[in-house]
């Protein structure tokens, strides 16, 4: 037993790709309102540690959870409980000490909305995703996404100093904790909550097998291949309908702006390259000798670049235009070094 299995319990690689959407967020956020500066730095350092002790904390108690599972999945089998690395008992601990640690974090060097926006995604990924939906429906990936679309939202609210939650009233409470001054952090969360079960089904079209052996319903073995793909195409064109409206929510831009223009090419642009890599998964093709079907892998690996390409194109064009050129031409960089590979 070591130090990296209590670690692997966190599930590092995933817990940081979330944080960096928080992080982008708070770099949109502090350039948009001119108030980039060092206390930017310090803002990105509470907002990622806070959010790995949170994330990390709720993966930890999902593998607690999940113990009498993972040992008969592939992907699964070689986990830190499975392989008796770490006792479940030791697990559950450690997945309870840290989301604690991680709202009380945000709660005594943030605000208190970061601090609820953190304890709302541990408890929807423990108890709505983990303990109820994962094993009642093929619906699991589509409503749990809701967790994991709350970074930028926590990060937005750990950057604005002035944010409180106000106890006078059920309804002000509501307002207080969804109201942020802007639209775009909601916009970043709906961006990785369109994005999410394409993303994942594009994988579980060739690994819906296992989840199936354990009693987990997944969409291509619940519903079928073909039904999956369609979903996936629907969810790829919300994708782009979504992406519509990014300039309208950036800081008061006016159809007129070069900016607006600049950044709604760049979301929808790569919006449709995405789709268009949906639309190419072709069900009838042989897999290869690794069991993948090769254009539902080549979506899978699509969609993390989308996504990491769309935050980058916020980030820039905060900026102003010199900085949505700058995203734009990485973008248009990134698709066509990917359409050649």
């Amino acid at each position: 037993m070591s130090w990296r299995s209590y670690v692997s319990l966190t599930k590092p690689r995933v817990v940081v790709l979330l944080q960096i959407t928080a992080l982008c967020a708070v770099l949109v956020h502090d350039r948009l309102y001119e108030h980039l500066s060092t206390d930017t730095a310090n803002t990105m350092l509470i907002v990622f540690v806070g959010g790995y002790l949170s994330a990390g904390g709720a993966n930890a108690i999902n593998m607690w959870y999940d113990r009498d599972i993972d040992p008969f999945m592939t992907r699964t089998e070689k986990r830190a409980i499975p392989s008796g690395e770490v006792s479940a008992e030791s697990a559950l601990a450690l997945g309870v000490l840290l989301s604690i640690a991680g709202v009380t974090w945000f709660w005594v060097l943030s605000n208190e909305v970061a601090a609820f926006w953190s304890a709302f995604s541990i408890l929807f990924y423990v108890f709505v995703y983990s303990i109820w939906l994962k094993r009642s429906t093929p619906q699991n990936i589509v409503i749990g996404g809701i967790a994991g679309s709350t970074p930028p939202v926590i990060g937005w609210a750990a950057a604005e100093d002035s944010l409180a939650v106000s106890m006078e009233s059920t309804t002000q409470i509501m307002e207080s904790l969804v109201d942020m001054g802007s639209p775009l952090p909601w916009l970043m969360f709906l961006l990785i909550f369109l994005w999410t079960p394409p993303h994942f089904w594009a994988l579980a079209l060739y690994r819906s097998e296992e989840y199936g052996r354990v009693d987990v319903p997944m969409m291509p073995n619940v519903k079928g291949a073909e039904r999956t793909l369609f979903e996936m195409k629907v969810y790829a064109i919300v994708l782009i309908l979504m992406s519509l409206a990014v300039p309208s929510s950036f800081g008061g831009l006016e159809e007129s702006d070069t900016l607006y223009h600049l950044l709604g090419w760049s979301v929808v642009g790569l919006s449709i390259w995405y789709a268009s890599s949906v639309w190419r998964i072709d069900l009838t093709e042989e897999r290869d000798e690794t069991g993948r079907m090769p254009t539902a892998a080549r979506s899978f690996f699509v969609s993390m670049l989308y996504l990491a390409l769309m935050f980058v194109v916020l980030v820039a064009a905060s900026f102003g235009v010199n900085g949505a050129v700058l995203g734009a031409g990485i973008s248009l960089f990134a698709i066509i070094r990917s359409e050649t590979r």
